[in-house]
């Protein structure tokens, strides 16, 4: 969280869940498409995408924060695209739900665990209107580690491409 007094979000649910990101973090969000497939990768890597003249990954958040995937709707889901540091990183989500201003002083530091998702996820908390919302730290969604699997893993499915085509 910056030490600004308010911060633009982009809120969404995943689940019964809201959560936010910073706006800055936001590349944009596109229209959900099935990613193309991807083998040898973990189950809540849904795919990639071709946007922008890149490969992107595109991670499942249901899947990734341990959520019951089988309630999920299929109207309504979008694919946000997220700056994560030189990369984009592409996450499927149920509903985009708004741009807004938060106030610092109102967000919460995260528990250790919360609601099964780890703290180095979290940004913070915000409650309102008799429920949470969920500040994800987006550059922490990936470890270094899974960053270079995923990109192992795009790259050989662009050079399987190239030598069928």
């Amino acid at each position: 969280m910056t030490t600004a007094t308010a911060q633009q979000v982009v809120t969404f649910r995943v689940g019964e869940d809201h959560f936010a990101a910073d706006i800055l973090s936001v590349e944009r969000v596109l229209p959900y498409v099935r990613p193309t497939p991807v083998p040898n990768v973990p189950d809540w890597m849904e795919g990639i995408l071709d946007y922008g003249s890149r490969v992107v990954p595109v991670l499942d958040l249901r899947r990734r924060f341990r959520l019951d995937a089988s309630a999920r709707q299929e109207t309504g889901r979008r694919i946000i695209i997220f700056s994560v540091g030189e990369d984009w990183v592409g996450a499927v989500v149920d509903a985009v739900l708004e741009v807004r201003s938060l106030d610092a002083a109102h967000v919460s530091p995260p528990p250790a665990l919360f609601r099964g998702l780890r703290a180095e996820y979290l940004c913070g908390l915000v409650r309102r209107d008799g429920g949470m919302i969920i500040l994800l730290e987006i550059q922490r969604l990936l470890t270094a580690t899974e960053q270079l699997e995923l990109h192992r893993a795009a790259a050989g499915d662009e050079e399987e491409e190239r030598t069928d085509g």
